[in-house]
């Protein structure tokens, strides 16, 4: 006859405990790493406990409107604000036409940007009268690996405006792509065709996280991934805080999510490399309150007018009360539909 082995734990026993069950196996969760499937696939668990996200230094900032030389609120916009505004170009490249003399107002040619309208009455480019500004739109382009984020590249790559000619419907006006995702990174971009919203989604001063989800090889641990809450410097280059998060590994590989606000150039990929890990793949998730969810591969989907126009209105300013979620108030939205949902969906890696 065999006895159970004694409970040499220290613990008093509960009165629920019975001698020789067998202990219950934990609940898995979306976090806990598997042997190649979904999230929480495989038998083995998890090795780290499931992240918590980290409040960033500061939310996201509307943009204040500009005042007058005696201090009241400016009557009228600046001409490149409100031709950039009106889809005609990028403010920048609004500046450059006018540089160039291809903007006019009435017959006077226009010479500085710096000029104040009200509206766009009269106003000219290379000729042809520019029409009042459309409402804003935003459609949610995922991006394929293998396109340039540009109009036209001079070596004759394929550029996102390749995929667009399909993927956009019908008598859709010129969209500008907000920010630039690298030649080897898919994911979430965002196109619009209001150039002021586009300047104020992309300036670091908003505050407008973005979040990435990274394939890697190497060596790493969650407190290493920890320590980008506190930036990071890179060959003088100065990234700021970064919150960080293991969502599962199996050997050396593993996926990582980044939420950061700044946004420089090869951002991620640099700070990953710093950290001796190789990039295998990139995949940007989120920007602000759009998510890619599950748009396929070279699709865009427009986003919804009443969610643009409640965005826009937050964003510059015109509606405070409708700010959007900062970076770290989205990481736990995603740590909590993580915790409530039985699988990931398949087809994201």
């Amino acid at each position: 006859m065999t006895f159970p082995p004694k409970d040499r734990s220290g613990r008093p026993p509960r009165s629920n405990d019975r001698a020789g069950s067998r202990p219950t196996a934990p609940a898995r969760t979306p976090y806990d790493s598997g042997g190649g499937g979904g999230w929480g696939s495989g038998s083995k668990p998890a090795t780290y406990k499931i992240p918590v996200p980290r409040t960033p230094k500061a939310a996201a900032v509307p943009l204040k409107r500009a005042l007058a030389d005696d201090g009241t609120p400016r009557e009228g916009d600046r001409i490149a604000k409100l031709l950039a505004r009106a889809g005609v170009a990028s403010r920048r490249e609004v500046e450059r036409l006018i540089a160039e003399g291809r903007v006019t107002l009435g017959e006077d040619v226009v010479t500085t940007p710096a000029t104040i309208l009200k509206n766009l009455r009269g106003v000219s480019v290379d000729g042809k009268p520019v029409a009042p500004a459309a409402p804003a739109r935003i459609f949610r382009f995922h991006k394929p690996s293998g396109l340039i984020t540009a109009e036209r590249d001079p070596t004759g790559r394929p550029t996102i405006y390749t995929a667009l000619r399909n993927a956009l419907p019908p008598g859709t006006p010129r969209m500008i792509p907000v920010g630039r995702l690298d030649l080897n990174t898919e994911g979430l971009l965002l196109l619009t065709n209001d150039g002021e919203l586009k300047r104020a989604l992309e300036l670091p001063s908003t505050g407008i996280p973005r979040t990435y989800r990274a394939r890697t090889f190497g060596p790493v641990m969650q407190d290493q991934l920890e320590e980008l809450m506190q930036g990071v410097e890179i060959e003088g280059v100065r990234y700021g805080p970064i919150n960080a998060n293991m969502e599962r590994s199996t050997g050396r590989n593993q996926w990582i999510e980044l939420t950061l606000t700044e946004g420089k150039n090869r951002e991620v990929r640099r700070v990953l490399e710093h950290l001796g890990l190789q990039v295998s793949r990139l995949l940007r998730t989120v920007y602000g309150p759009f998510e890619l969810a599950d748009l396929p591969r070279g699709a865009a989907e427009e986003v919804p007018q009443v969610m643009v126009e409640r965005f826009r209105k937050s964003l510059l300013g015109l509606d405070p009360a409708a700010a959007p979620l900062d970076a770290a108030a989205q990481a736990a939205r995603r740590v909590e539909r993580a915790r409530n949902s039985p699988q990931r969906p398949e087809g994201r890696d």
